[in-house]
């Protein structure tokens, strides 16, 4: 799983670079050879910038997710999950905005497209069957599919923390790793 997401922040990195490289005039080749702790201001490095970048989407699809609860659940542990997961991590994907703004960075996307299949992930498919479900067997496939995508973030939290260098993204880091993990075992006693 780590290796998918490496090469997912290693495919975004390109992207990013290939971006910024298309409002440039200078005609030297670009470096592709960017590595995830490739020095890029005083107090952070590519990984950071990918961990806000990746965990953005990652986060706002959780948002959303956290949202088709309403007038689909009546179970409250669900619906408190729900409120605790969106409550959590509105204002981290808010902190991230802040950060690539400080950094020089393009702003992030909701946009699900730039994840390209990361684990964890929720296809637009998947997403369109879970709001047709309701009652127990929403419970049921929302559960499962929180996990999967919790599990997905705890792997890119472990990878900023690995390989970042701000102090501020590790942090957030991990607090993502200790309360998401918290959560799959909330929600995995609520499969039982």
């Amino acid at each position: 799983m780590r290796t998918t997401i490496l090469a997912s922040f290693a495919a975004a990195t390109i992207g990013i670079g290939l971006v910024a490289g298309c409002g440039n005039d200078s005609t030297a080749p670009m470096d592709h050879s960017m590595m995830d702790t490739t020095e890029v201001g005083a107090n952070h490095v590519m990984a950071d910038v990918m961990f806000a970048r990746m965990m953005y989407p990652h986060h706002a699809q959780a948002v959303e997710m956290a949202s088709m609860v309403e007038g689909r659940s009546t179970n409250p542990d669900v619906i408190a999950l729900a409120a605790e997961i969106e409550s959590a991590q509105q204002p981290e994907m808010d902190r991230m905005v802040t950060w690539l703004e400080e950094w020089g960075q393009p702003a992030p996307t909701s946009d699900m497209g730039e994840m390209g299949g990361m684990d964890g992930m929720m296809s637009a498919q998947d997403m369109e069957s879970l709001m047709a479900l309701s009652g127990e067997e929403f419970d049921r496939e929302w559960l499962t599919m929180m996990i999967e995508h919790h599990e997905g973030a705890v792997e890119m939290a472990e990878t900023e923390i690995a390989d970042g260098s701000n102090p501020d993204a590790i942090s957030m880091a991990r607090s993502i790793v200790e309360s998401q993990n918290a959560e799959i075992e909330r929600m995995q006693q609520l499969l039982e």
